[in-house]
């Protein structure tokens, strides 16, 4: 299936392809591009289309605004049901395996924040370009759960296995300087550069094999391939844990009300017992 030039079939998103690039733009500005279950719908439909597209070379992933690349899933919807929240977790599993299966190198382009699900999705990706702006992180244990979306399984290959436990344990907030020092992102360039740069790296893309960079990206892929066997399991377990798990519900109550979450209660005995309500 090919890819209009122009796609008009989203809600969520900015599908754009010219010469051989493919343009996804998360376009939820006001919500800082985090994701909802519409947002992973229509991710996974692109990387399904783009997969066999032959007119697609390479993928660039961003956000719109200048504030945000995007920070992770929407906290701000609606309490879900079981079985909604269900389908979500599956639609990130169904992405991720999309992203790294789609045989096409993908860039973040990234401004501003890379947080949380927006922050697996860097780890997914094939490289990153990113703006000074740019602030990178995992949030998960701020909110009450934890990155198990490729994140905590395969950061250590990128950065080591004390530098991934700091990640994931304390949720901290990295600048992009740090990022490139630390090997989470590639190449890192002044905000209004940044278009100059991706582009650059796009047409040298485009100027090598397009089997020669499947085949790459399988075999590159192939070292990590077994984290499969722990994502899978923890799906339910998130869902469980997010529905009814009183940490999750610290978390996000603290989020929405603007204030620090109280996890030490739950340490002092005044709070429940983490899968009590």
């Amino acid at each position: 299936m090919m890819i209009a030039s122009t796609s008009t079939a989203y809600e969520d998103l900015i599908v754009e392809a010219t010469d051989g690039r493919l343009t996804v733009t998360i376009n939820r500005p006001d919500r800082l591009n985090a994701l909802r279950t519409r947002t992973l719908e229509e991710l996974c439909a692109v990387f399904s289309d783009v997969t066999n597209d032959r007119t697609i070379g390479v993928v660039v992933l961003t956000g719109a605004g200048e504030r945000a690349f995007c920070t992770g899933g929407d906290v701000r919807e609606p309490t879900r049901t079981e079985e909604e929240k269900r389908e979500q977790v599956t639609l990130y599993l169904q992405l991720g395996e999309l992203m790294r299966a789609c045989g096409k190198p993908i860039i973040l382009r990234v401004r501003g924040y890379c947080i949380g699900a927006g922050h697996e999705m860097n780890v997914i990706a094939d490289l990153t370009i990113s703006g000074t702006s740019g602030v990178f992180g995992q949030a998960g244990t701020r909110l009450g759960w934890a990155p198990t979306w490729w994140s905590a399984q395969t950061l250590t290959r990128l950065v080591g296995e004390k530098r991934a436990r700091e990640i994931v344990y304390l949720s901290r907030r990295y600048s992009a300087a740090e990022a490139l020092e630390m090997g989470l992102v590639n190449r890192v360039v002044p905000d209004d550069e940044l278009d100059a740069e991706v582009q650059a790296w796009c047409d040298e893309i485009l100027d090598h094999s397009p089997i020669g960079l499947r085949f790459a990206k399988a075999g590159l892929n192939a070292g990590s391939d077994f984290a499969r066997t722990s994502i899978l399991p923890s799906t339910e377990l998130h869902v469980f844990n997010h529905l009814h798990g009183p940490n999750p519900a610290e978390g996000i109550a603290a989020f929405q009300e603007g204030r620090r979450p109280d996890w030490r209660r739950f340490r002092n005995g005044q709070g429940p017992a983490p899968l009590e309500r």
